[in-house]
């Protein structure tokens, strides 16, 4: 009994120091939902990229379904770098990129980059719990109009927090 004891606490000691590498703040691509054409066109995907030229400029974007992040989402805030082409003008054409994050609660979730490999260098001081495009009120009332709508719109996300940068003061 003693042995079987001293095992568990060893185990629980040794786990408790481990820090778990998360995804957030990895690059990812913004997605969206496949037409039926494009999904038949290319082996049944069910998301297609979403290209520079779609997003507008000083915009935060959220992005549900990207197969490269853990919790399925990417996210880019306004001040996430564009892809440029050489003479510095947009690269419409390119696949719009973002980074992976993770939905959160206001002060209480923590939002951390644990992993910086390949992250963008002012990312992991900027990341903060934050609302995403729509405020509480405005996402219960989609919800509360057309809850079919809601759902395929923002699947099961029910809060407009998110682990993303925070905006850069001008």
């Amino acid at each position: 009994m003693f042995v079987r004891t001293a095992l568990m606490m060893s185990t629980a000691l040794l786990l408790g120091g481990c820090e778990v590498a998360s995804e957030i703040g990895k690059p990812c691509t913004l997605v969206r939902k496949a037409t039926p054409e494009e999904s038949a066109a290319n082996n049944n995907t069910r998301t297609m990229p979403i290209l520079e030229g779609e997003i507008a400029a000083k915009q935060d974007f959220i992005s549900f379904g990207s197969v490269e992040c853990e919790d399925l989402i990417c996210v880019r805030d306004q001040d996430y770098p564009r892809a440029l082409n050489e003479d510095g003008s947009l690269n419409e054409t390119e696949p719009a990129r973002g980074y992976c994050s993770k939905p959160c609660i206001e002060g209480g979730s923590s939002c951390d980059v644990t992993d910086t490999d390949d992250v963008n260098p002012d990312l992991p001081g900027r990341m903060s719990c934050r609302p995403m495009l729509l405020d509480q009120d405005t996402l219960d009332a989609l919800r509360s109009a057309d809850e079919a709508f809601y759902r395929r719109t923002f699947g099961e996300n029910n809060s407009p927090f998110f682990c993303a940068g925070a905006l850069i003061p001008d």
